[in-house]
């Protein structure tokens, strides 16, 4: 990787969504551990907020919980987030008082995390000062890993779709969890984001850093969501450091979750060159999978296909690891 990837404070940024985001994030911090020459690098990811809810009177936030428990080590590796060994008396006993909605199911020790999340909130603190509490308790800091929120003032996704009960709006959850997005999405809204300003450290961590990566997370309702907060697609375009995402489509399909219905509603094709095209003011590497590549052509990013399936824990930090290696390729260019 050359002189530069020796640098031991190296400053890697990222912007990330859930499980997608949150398993290649591991996959990274395994791929810097595992080379002496790295091992000492930080890694500040921003996390998107604009899934976040209040559900029985707690604010959730889906996105920064799948991240904290799956770098903290205490993800359900089957589903992708909540809690490892979880159990779900709680959830029962609302549902026995008929507490709604019971479509989006909270495990006991889950909820341990919104209670106190709440709590904190509640008292006083911003979003970004409980972020760093609960990171402290899932170890983050001591892997030099900092979680900021991409703001402290609350955003949330809303859908309008149209159905038997006409054209509404529903939050992001309800369309993603209940709907399965099966309902197809007429456009997305982010409720508060002509209010939001970018949470403390966010634009600095952008304009600081060495390498700034884009995990394979959902390019509408996850990183698209982030870059709507102000300020931060202008930190990326005026940054100095290479910006080098990873493609969330394989064969033009999402390995899971909705991104294709996603990308339908905002009138943008399922491919890994139309995912690219929402970030080609900023964009200079672009890693794609083995089987898109030959159609991939793009006017200002380099464009490099490899296989992309995160399978394993290894195979994240494979790929993670061949995205940082070409963000390395193109600053030492």
């Amino acid at each position: 990787m050359g002189a530069y990837a020796r640098l031991p404070r190296m400053r890697i940024t990222a912007l990330a969504g859930g499980v997608g985001g949150a398993r290649f994030l591991r996959g990274l911090r395994d791929h810097l551990d595992a080379d002496p020459s790295l091992a000492e690098a930080e890694l500040t990811v921003i996390g998107n907020t604009g899934d976040d809810i209040n559900l029985f009177g707690l604010r959730v936030c889906p996105d920064l919980d799948t991240l904290l428990y799956t770098l903290g080590e205490g993800v359900h590796e089957g589903q992708g987030w909540g809690r490892a060994d979880e159990g779900h008396l709680v959830q029962a006993e609302l549902a026995a008082y008929g507490a709604e909605p019971q479509w989006f199911a909270l495990g006991d020790k889950d909820f341990g995390t919104h209670i106190v999340r709440s709590q904190w909130l509640g008292q006083g603190l911003s979003l970004s000062e409980v972020t760093a509490r609960l990171a402290e308790r899932w170890g983050l800091p001591r892997q030099r890993v900092t979680l900021l929120p991409m703001s402290d003032s609350p955003v949330e996704t809303h859908v309008v779709v149209e159905d038997d009960e006409g054209q509404r709006a529903v939050h992001f959850q309800e369309w993603w969890v209940r709907m399965q997005a099966a309902v197809p999405a007429q456009r997305f809204v982010a409720v508060g984001m002509d209010r939001a300003t970018a949470a403390p450290g966010v634009l600095d961590a952008i304009r600081r850093a060495d390498v700034v990566l884009l995990p394979p997370s959902n390019p509408v309702v996850s990183i698209g969501i982030i870059l709507g907060v102000p300020g931060v697609r202008d930190a990326l375009r005026g940054s100095s450091a290479p910006v080098v995402g990873v493609s969330p489509l394989i064969g033009g399909m999402p390995v899971r979750g909705h991104a294709d219905a996603c990308l339908a509603a905002i009138g943008v094709e399922s491919t890994a060159s139309a995912v690219a095209g929402l970030y080609e003011d900023f964009l200079d590497g672009w890693l794609v999978s083995t089987e898109d590549a030959a159609s991939v052509r793009l006017p200002r990013a380099a464009v490099h296909g490899r296989p992309l399936l995160m399978s394993s824990r290894a195979a994240a930090a494979d790929i993670a690891g061949a995205a940082l290696a070409l963000a390395l390729e193109l600053k030492a260019a």
